[in-house]
């Protein structure tokens, strides 16, 4: 074997970095001087110190200090072991925990999970167990459960030279209630030096910083951190931020201040740093830790570096040696793992990989770390002459990452996640679409070349290009560009399904509160962000973040896996007209409507009318029409075949342009789930509004990308139609009855404005005005139906959403 390359930053264990806290040590007494100054100590009945807290703790101090000079590491486990503690970790929180215990008492078990509870740097005790095989237990508490009985002491302590001392505090009664540093203060023990021009002045953020326990210095000497302006980065900064940069010291920016005020706890320094990509080890921050600004920035900018399967990873360079994916017995060698633990704050994804090279032995690939973090993770490339020792070596890798064997999982998909191991992620054989889709150098010349009408080869242009995969991956965080999640088996997205919808059920039979809904909310979050593997994975809170990043985030995903297996790889043949091709793969007609029609006059009718501003942050975008397209698919039912249904409206339907192509190809497919938001309170179901304004919010993009696409379609709601206020408690029903639904919004639109269309289609196109049912969750009306054969997409409108209040003028040129 012989090894091209090693990338390893796996620190050293504390046990390695700091040896043995200290060897067995002969019994002895006290010092004389320590003895007297004890018995000079003016105590009460209970042996406790007269002055109250402070004294408390001065006399924890003390006892600490006499424990660690007379108790040996196997008397320290014996305490341990007799009350009931956990004796597996470092000597170092050994002592500690035996110190809590012998003066405060015994800790309780956790209430969450049975786990053992520790003290967490003088702040806090968290628990040290599992929820689950996902997720480490999230429990903290300034205040833990203490066992209301005597501490058991050992023979061999009980002989030592501090047994009276140690007995002292054996009676629950006599013990004090351990003080805990205060989260109220989150600057505890900083020193931070202020620069630049900050949105608050020196003296504001000196008075802030002193009041939340911290203290300003003028320069970088023992400073905890730089705060500087964003301008100084670009300024090239002054002396001061060299030199705090020459130290290796964090600069952040003035967010991780107000962030650490806000939040009443110190954030974590690297979340905010400004400037670590400019230093000379050019050390970088893992994704997950950056200001979700500049993540975006850096993920947009990135190249996807395995595009599935058979894709070689681009750091091994092997590819450009005409390397491929080992193969044998038709097993592919090539896995990605994950692992999202919020208990722990651990957030990392892994490859492994056998490549075969022309001329060359076999190579193995090893690579594990956080995204956006490489200077930092654990990376090495060898070379293995001998075929089946690197087969071997790949099986017991994949054991030690997953604790489960390789064939099993790789021939039947038979796994079962274990504590602390990683999970793959379970890649299909095709291209991911932000590799295989046209990227912006190669738009233009494919619609040059292409034989399609100009504006429907536009459009087909825009779902061809990898921008509006890699922006809505980027959005939900779900954009590691280490992992193919645009290239997922049918098998690993079910599983996802199968996991969103056991925990929807969970959380509507479940009434947990507290620290037990935190929990089960941090379980779901681990499992979650473990098959879907993000650079910003975040807990869960309720039912609307559940839609946001785990629903509609579920159905993104499904939707792009089904764009990339549509699209392939068009990287290489824009001369030979790709997008017809895909085109032609789509099985539709798309067509654009003549902007003199009755029909575009009609749509755009419908969309001023039934339009209100979409607001971002404080600043409003209306919409304008660029075009409108005529769609007939051969997934979805043909205007013809829809008309022979009753009760038949023309509704809007609010859609991401990553989404479109699946709906074109395959037709609407209902909600993953039933949730009481807007969106997901009907159940399975296939929602739109008669409002614009709710299709628009869907369908907006971002502020730099102003261009979006709203659908819409006749919806047949059958003979009887169910009008709801409030959700439905049961969803089952309707969804089994396929029952037509109007969920009535806070605003409709003016009925003695509506209209037909194509004879009996009705189009509820009127001003919006306020409803009588001014408590609804809802803020327009919208209609539910249970069978994607009651929708036909008739067309899709693009459009431009635009700032209100500013007036674009077309100069003419000279």
């Amino acid at each position: 074997m012989k090894v091209h390359e090693t990338r390893s930053h796996a620190h050293m264990s504390g046990d390695e970095q700091k040896g043995n806290l200290r060897k067995h040590k002969a019994e002895g007494k006290l010092p004389e001087a320590e003895q007297s100054q004890k018995k000079a100590k003016s105590e009460n009945d209970n042996g406790r110190s007269v002055n109250g807290a402070g004294d408390a703790t001065s006399e924890y101090n003390e006892f600490c200090k006499a424990v660690e000079e007379n108790l040996s590491v196997d008397q320290i486990k014996e305490v341990l072991e007799a009350n009931g503690q956990d004796c597996s970790a470092p000597e170092e929180t050994l002592l500690a925990q035996c110190q809590d215990l012998l003066f405060y008492g015994a800790l309780e078990k956790c209430p969450l999970c049975g786990g053992n509870l520790i003290c967490d740097n003088e702040k806090r005790f968290i628990c040290g167990g599992e929820i689950s095989e996902w997720c480490s237990c999230v429990y903290s508490t300034k205040d833990p459960p203490r066992k209301e009985e005597p501490v058991k002491i050992p023979d061999s302590v009980m002989n030592s030279a501090i047994s009276d001392l140690i007995k002292k505090h054996q009676d629950p009664k006599s013990r004090p209630k351990r003080e805990l540093g205060s989260a109220d203060k989150p600057f505890a023990g900083m020193m931070i030096s202020l620069m630049g021009r900050l949105t608050r002045t020196h003296q504001y953020w000196k008075k802030k910083i002193e009041r939340n326990g911290g203290k300003v210095s003028n320069t970088v000497q023992g400073i905890t951190c730089l705060v500087v302006s964003p301008a100084e980065r670009e300024r090239g900064g002054t002396s001061k931020l060299v030199e705090a940069m020459e130290q290796g010291l964090p600069v952040v920016s003035e967010a991780w201040l107000i962030d650490s005020v806000e939040k009443h706890e110190a954030q974590p320094l690297e979340s905010y740093d400004v400037v670590s990509d400019l230093s000379v080890e050019g050390k970088g921050i893992p994704w997950d830790k950056q200001d979700p600004s500049e993540e975006a920035i850096e993920s947009l900018a990135a190249e996807l570096k395995m595009y599935g399967k058979r894709g070689v990873y681009m750091d091994t360079k092997l590819q450009e040696r005409g390397g491929k994916i080992f193969e044998k017995d038709g097993l592919l060698y090539n896995c990605a793992f994950s692992i999202c633990d919020l208990g722990k704050a651990r957030n990392e994804y892994c490859i492994m990989q056998l490549i075969t090279v022309p001329e060359s032995n076999l190579n193995m690939y090893f690579k594990r770390g956080k995204v956006g973090d490489d200077p930092n993770a654990e990376e090495r490339l060898e070379e293995w002459e001998d075929e089946n020792d690197a087969i071997k070596e790949f099986a017991r890798l994949f054991e030690e990452i997953t604790g489960n064997e390789f064939e099993p999982w790789e021939r039947e998909k038979k796994i079962q996640k274990k504590p602390h191991k990683f999970f793959p992620i379970d890649m299909d054989d095709g291209i991911e679409v932000r590799s295989g889709a046209l990227g912006l150098r190669q738009l233009g010349v494919a619609s040059a070349h292409c034989k399609l009408d100009s504006f429907v080869a536009n459009f087909i242009k825009v779902l061809c290009g990898q921008e509006i995969y890699k922006y809505a991956l980027m959005e939900l965080g779900l954009d590691p560009p280490d992992l193919p999640l645009g290239m997922l088996t049918d098998i690993h997205l079910k599983r996802c399904e199968e996991v969103l919808l056991e925990f929807v059920e969970k959380v509507k039979t479940k009434k947990e509160t507290g620290q037990k809904a935190e929990a089960m909310w941090a379980d779901f979050s681990s499992r979650w962000f473990s098959l879907l593997h993000s650079t910003r994975p975040m807990r869960l809170h309720d039912v609307h973040e559940l839609a946001d990043h785990a629903a509609s985030a579920f159905e993104t995903v499904r939707d792009i896996n089904t764009a990339s297996r549509l699209i392939g790889d068009m990287r290489g043949d824009t001369l030979d007209d790709p997008l017809s091709d895909r085109y032609n793969k789509l099985g539709c007609k798309i067509s654009v409507v003549d902007k003199e029609s009755e029909d575009y006059k009609m749509i755009v009718k419908y969309l001023e009318t039934t339009y209100e501003p979409v607001k971002v942050s404080d600043v409003e975008y209306g919409v304008s029409v660029q075009n409108v397209f005529a769609v007939e698919s051969n997934a979805i039912p043909s205007l013809d075949d829809i008309k022979k249904l009753p009760n038949k409206v023309l509704l809007w339907c609010g859609s991401r342009s990553s989404n479109l192509l699946r709906h074109i190809y395959k037709g609407f497919l209902p909600a993953v789930c039933s949730l009481p938001v807007p969106g997901y309170m009907f159940g399975r179901a296939i929602v739109c509004s008669d409002a614009a304004a709710e299709a628009a919010r869907y369908g907006f993009t971002a502020v730099d990308r102003p261009e979006g696409f709203l659908v819409l379609a006749v919806a047949s709601l059958g003979e009887e139609v169910t009008e709801f206020t409030n959700p439905p408690e049961d969803t089952k029903t309707l969804e089994e009855k396929k029952i037509g639904v109007k969920g009535l919004g806070r605003k409709k639109t003016e009925e003695s404005e509506h209209f037909m269309w194509r004879d009996d289609i009705k189009v509820p196109c009127g001003r919006l005005v306020p409803s009588e049912h001014k408590d609804s969750p809802l803020e327009y009306n919208e209609y539910a139906v249970y069978d994607p054969k009651q929708t036909s997409i008739r067309f899709l409108v693009e459009v431009k959403y635009e700032e209100k209040g500013t007036e674009v003028v077309d100069v003419e040129p000279e």
